[in-house]
């Protein structure tokens, strides 16, 4: 931390501004927490990708978009409660209301943004933060191809009825693959 001061000193506040908000997050280490919170996203992660297969399989679109209105909350919420940590996924563009960004994880969602342009990897977008409730994580969720069908800059007619009457306030359309679709958040409260 010594030189990245002294180079700032030598280079200038220009470069400090120019470079901050792009520089990744050390997390080469990861704490027991953050395994925690990376486990905790893989979890929910898959359970959630889960259940859209299934309601794709049995109802195709339509179907897992309702999956998703009647099961992404509550299973969510119940890996939260197995898990003992607050796991959700919240983006800059929103479907549902209750997953909007607070101020940091909006800031970080901003900085994931930046840093995809830059051509870091998606898997890498994570960030961790300490403050006296506990360790925040945040992992970012790259738009798939699979999300297209929902989430894409082509979304059926019908299927767009269907989402709004389900999410009258939806902005989650217009993504292309590659693009931030959004992040996992957790947060493990401090013991």
């Amino acid at each position: 931390m010594q030189a990245f001061r002294t180079m700032i000193g030598r280079c200038g506040w220009a470069l400090l501004v120019t470079v901050a908000p792009l520089a990744p997050p050390a997390l080469a280490e990861a704490t027991p927490e953050v395994a925690q919170a990376r486990e905790a996203t893989k979890q929910l992660q898959q359970t959630l990708q889960q259940a859209l297969k299934d309601a794709m399989a049995t109802g195709g679109p339509q179907g897992a978009v309702e999956a998703c209105n009647l099961q992404a909350l509550p299973l969510t919420a119940q890996i939260s409660q197995d898990l003992g940590v607050e796991i959700s996924r919240t983006a800059l563009r929103t479907r549902n209301p209750a997953n909007t960004p607070d101020a940091w994880e909006e800031e970080q969602l901003r900085r994931f943004e930046e840093r995809l342009k830059a051509g870091e990897p998606a898997a890498s977008l994570e960030v961790v933060r300490e403050d006296d409730a506990g360790i925040h994580y945040m992992k970012a969720i790259p738009m798939q191809e699979p999300c297209a069908t929902c989430h894409g800059t082509e979304v059926d007619p019908a299927l767009q009825d269907r989402i709004r009457a389900l999410y009258p306030q939806d902005a989650a359309t217009g993504f292309r693959v590659g693009e931030l679709r959004g992040a996992f958040t957790v947060t493990i409260p401090r013991k």
